[in-house]
């Protein structure tokens, strides 16, 4: 323990808190209820840096992207009532994406809880299922105390979102608390007759796969996992939005296991006969809607490697199921004998051979060609851009087209968040402000949080945004004309001049109708080193990188 400096307040003691855990960024948006540590704030402003965003569902991703970005907990100030029900998407989309994280909610004076006052939330009932822990520190001395068991509960065993209250008369209250030391991680390593169980288990198949995925990974695990699959020379799969996970350049690596998979991927996958998973849950979008791989018990032999036990067992049964962070099994698998003649060698170069072909792009209709653009921007961007998207249709191109070669250069919702990409962009150029940040958006997605494009201005923030235009809810439209062919209701959207709406906060704005004109738009915007946007307008025909409207009309009127 630490000295307490004297006549310290609660807010005071939880600023001290976050310094002690080597908190450097927090995000925001200001509310009366917290003032006391907006004040305290004032004093390490050298220290910690404040964002300060124009919606708390903007501040919540962008924690939720910091959580991912750096393994840390990405920290979330916001205000009560309207405030942390805006947050609340950024800790569901923690939760389900397994990433490190704290919100703190300005509460009540509790003399008056439980009344129902002014903007009131019980945290503890409203994030019940969807945070690690919700509480809310009523007596200013247990500070130290309850922040401490936050950061150890975001980052340990299956790293997630906790939920703080903290009353408005607490934070003004004096503590006589002495300071804790920071948090530790806490990393379950696997057994080493669980590693004996897995090389007797590769010796035995004939056409094992590798998936890789989930929370809590870092660039040790990413290297230890490649030399793994190269020794061995086994296909890897990446599971949803998790591409990053694994170099897409390897020899090794087959295509993302997620939705619009490869069909041969998927078929390979089915066939086969050894299935070691390292990260994922084995959620809904990685498997299909549980149709690629059926629960309780898949054909396969099932090797599941989770950080926490409770996940394990949860969906699917594992024939060996391993409690290990994946960096503690990277470890162990990479210093594990390898399989001397692999009978699955030319099986894993047919599936580069198929992963290469599958980014081969057919043309789409209209002017504009996503195929060329994504291909463009591959070539063009460094390996460590990172690459951001929130939910739609237009993300497809991404996955599909782009290749992810360093690991924390893919943000993206596994949850399905709309709106997660313009604030995932903006931290990312916080967290790293000499790497490009690239956020791809559909017009629908991009009117969720485009607001933040003003806090990328006024931190300066040199974003660069792809707004990926067709006028509708694309995906919802798909699905429209697959159950209702020719039933148009309620996907349609009327849009801003994006460029314009972009120029209008002090960013750049360029507008893409052809092809050709997109590249220097992207240029002029990276060498200005100011945010900037580029609307992509692109022919509504254009759905999907595989097909169009009119086809998928076709196909559900002629069933």
């Amino acid at each position: 323990m630490t000295a307490v400096p004297n006549r310290r307040t609660g807010a005071q003691a939880l600023v001290d808190a976050l310094r002690i855990h080597k908190v450097d960024t927090i995000f925001c948006v200001p509310g009366e209820s917290y003032l006391a540590v907006l004040d305290a704030l004032h004093d390490v402003k050298e220290e910690i840096r404040l964002i300060v965003c124009r919606h708390e569902g903007g501040a919540a991703n962008m924690a939720e992207a910091y959580g991912k970005l750096t393994g840390k907990p990405g920290i979330c100030f916001v205000t009560r009532g309207p405030g942390v029900f805006n947050a609340s998407i950024g800790i569901h989309t923690a939760f389900q994406d397994s990433t490190p994280m704290i919100l703190f909610m300005g509460q009540v004076g509790r003399a008056d809880f439980e009344r129902e006052a002014f903007q009131e939330v019980d945290v503890r009932k409203v994030f019940a299922s969807t945070a690690k822990w919700a509480a809310q520190i009523d007596d200013a001395d247990r500070v130290p105390e309850m922040v401490g068991h936050a950061f150890h509960a975001a980052i340990n065993g299956r790293p997630g979102p906790v939920v703080i209250a903290l009353p408005e008369d607490m934070l003004t209250a004096p503590s006589a608390a002495s300071d804790i030391g920071p948090y530790r991680r806490a990393e379950a390593a696997p057994a080493p007759e669980d590693m004996a169980a897995l090389r007797d288990l590769l010796e035995k198949a004939e056409r094992p796969f590798l998936l890789v995925g989930g929370g809590g990974w870092d660039e040790d695990a990413k290297a230890g996992l490649e030399a793994f699959a190269a020794a061995n020379h086994l296909p890897v799969g990446t599971a949803f939005r998790r591409q990053d996970h694994f170099d897409n350049d390897h020899p090794c690596y087959a295509g993302d296991v997620g939705i619009a998979i490869n069909p041969a991927l998927a078929q390979m996958v089915r066939d086969s006969d050894l299935l070691i998973v390292v990260g994922p849950r084995l959620g809904e979008m990685t498997t299909g809607g549980y149709g690629l791989l059926t629960p309780p018990e898949i054909e396969a032999t099932l090797v599941h490697v989770l950080p926490g036990a409770d996940e394990l067992g949860h969906v699917y049964r594992a024939d060996l199921p391993i409690v290990a962070t994946p960096r503690r099994f990277a470890e162990a698998a990479e210093a594990m004998k390898p399989i001397a003649e692999p009978r699955w060698r030319a099986r894993t170069e047919e599936a580069r051979r198929t992963y290469e072909a599958w980014q081969r792009p057919d043309a789409n209709p209209g002017a504009v060609q996503m195929g060329e653009i994504m291909g463009w921007l591959r070539e063009k961007l460094p390996a460590d851009a990172v690459i951001t998207n929130g939910a739609g249709n237009y993300a497809g191109w991404v996955h599909r087209f782009h290749r992810f070669r360093r690991f924390g250069t893919q943000l993206a919702p596994t949850s399905g968040a709309m709106g997660y990409g313009m604030p995932a962009a903006v931290a990312a150029k916080a967290v790293h402000p000499d790497r490009p940040a690239i956020c791809f958006a559909g017009d629908g997605c991009f009117m969720m949080n485009g607001q933040e494009l003003a806090t990328a201005v006024q931190h300066d923030l040199p974003v660069i945004v792809i707004v990926v235009n067709n006028g509708m809810y694309g995906t919802i439209r798909m699905h429209q004309e697959t159950h209702y062919p020719g039933r148009v209701s309620g996907t349609g959207l009327s849009n801003p001049d994006f460029a314009a709406l972009a120029r209008s906060y002090g960013a750049l704005g360029e507008t893409v109708e052809k092809t050709e004109q997109f590249a220097p738009a992207f240029e002029r915007i990276l060498a200005s080193g100011k945010p900037g946007l580029i609307e992509v307008r692109i022919d509504p025909e254009t759905i999907t990188t595989r097909t169009t409207l009119t086809r998928i009309r076709e196909t559900a009127l002629a069933r």
